[in-house]
């Protein structure tokens, strides 16, 4: 009974999600080419991703967060400036937890002018970029 058990647990956790709470830090390429350094700062409730995202002068909330097995999706919220303009952005990152580290696609997926709520949401064509993250802690 014992071994029965000890089978349908074995065979149970690659479904299990890993625990991915903690700061996650790498280097994300920008417009320019450059490379700038980003952090994570993730908390896991089941499937469920919160946290935010630390840039060189601000932060940004993560919000629809989830993981499914080794799959992470999660969108950050923030805002930019643009000229006298400041634009709400959403940046979607996809990817997937593998050998301890987070392998992840970055494509935003629209913007608009966070003066003017009957702005009409604005896309660019940007390219995806593709990034690893470390556990920090």
């Amino acid at each position: 009974m014992i071994c029965r058990v000890a089978q349908l647990l074995l065979l149970a956790s690659p479904m299990i999600a890993a625990d991915l709470t903690g700061i996650w830090v790498g280097q994300i390429p920008t417009r320019n080419g450059e490379m700038q350094d980003i952090a994570f700062q993730l908390r896991q409730n089941g499937t469920k991703i919160e946290g935010k995202l630390y840039g060189d002068y601000q932060s940004s909330p993560i919000v629809q967060g989830t993981i499914a097995g080794s799959l992470v999706t999660f969108v950050v919220s923030g805002s930019e400036q643009a000229g006298n303009q400041i634009n709400e952005t959403r940046t979607r990152f996809t990817g997937k937890f593998e050998n301890g580290q987070l392998e992840l696609l970055r494509e935003r997926e629209a913007s608009h002018n966070a003066g003017n709520s009957g702005a009409v949401e604005q896309r660019r064509n940007t390219p995806r970029q593709s990034f690893t993250l470390k556990r920090l802690t």
